[in-house]
């Protein structure tokens, strides 16, 4: 898992609460077996019409949100089933964090499953966000977890909570493999001394 310690990146917005896995990619796209391919899913049904084409009015078809690696959005994002896939389309696409006032459970530890860094900030602290990024085009955010910050150029700071422990797997890049193959050594010597 690649890690996170410091994360530069363009803004995009998406303005809607109560978000849904299905609604971050839908069902008719879990057919891979891959973690990979999933970010031209994302969003699929509001990103492109019927026909395929894109849907010019959907938040991240705009030109200003191309190439964005920090989504901010509303309050509930993730709800719904507990697919991992999300997550997985979300990174594909190039996301390394998303600021929410809150998320799903399921969906929050799913993110640093995957070495994606979900921040959450109080609604009025997301509201100014969203007015810096209407207000200054090509608007980023500089998202530091060694320091739990946020901050822009503009003047903007804040601090997130996150779990040490959590913090601690996406600051060194382990997953649930990783963190088992650090007791590789202690792991040999139990199966050595049963003869495994």
């Amino acid at each position: 898992m690649q890690p996170f310690t410091t994360h530069t990146g363009l803004v995009a917005t998406l303005d809607r609460s109560d978000v849904d896995t299905d609604q971050i990619i839908s069902k008719e796209h879990l057919k891979r077996i891959e973690r990979t391919g999933y970010g031209k899913f994302l969003f699929s049904d509001w990103r492109y019409q019927a026909d395929g084409s894109e849907n010019l009015d959907f938040e991240l078809n705009r030109p200003e949100f191309q190439g964005a690696s920090v989504l901010v959005t509303r309050s509930n994002f993730g709800c719904g089933s507990s697919r991992e896939h999300a997550p997985w389309a979300l990174d594909d696409y190039g996301f390394r964090s998303i600021i929410a006032p809150s998320f799903a459970d399921i969906f929050y530890n799913n993110c640093f499953n995957n070495g994606m860094l979900p921040i959450r900030l109080p609604e009025d602290r997301v509201d100014e966000l969203f007015a810096r990024v209407a207000k200054h085009p090509g608007y980023r955010l500089n998202i530091d977890l060694t320091n739990c910050t946020v901050t822009d150029e503009h003047g903007f700071s804040a601090t997130f909570e996150v779990d040490p422990f959590r913090r601690k797997c996406l600051l060194e890049g382990l997953d649930q493999i990783g963190l088992t193959l650090e007791h590789e050594d202690r792991i040999a010597a139990f199966e050595s001394a049963r003869g495994l």
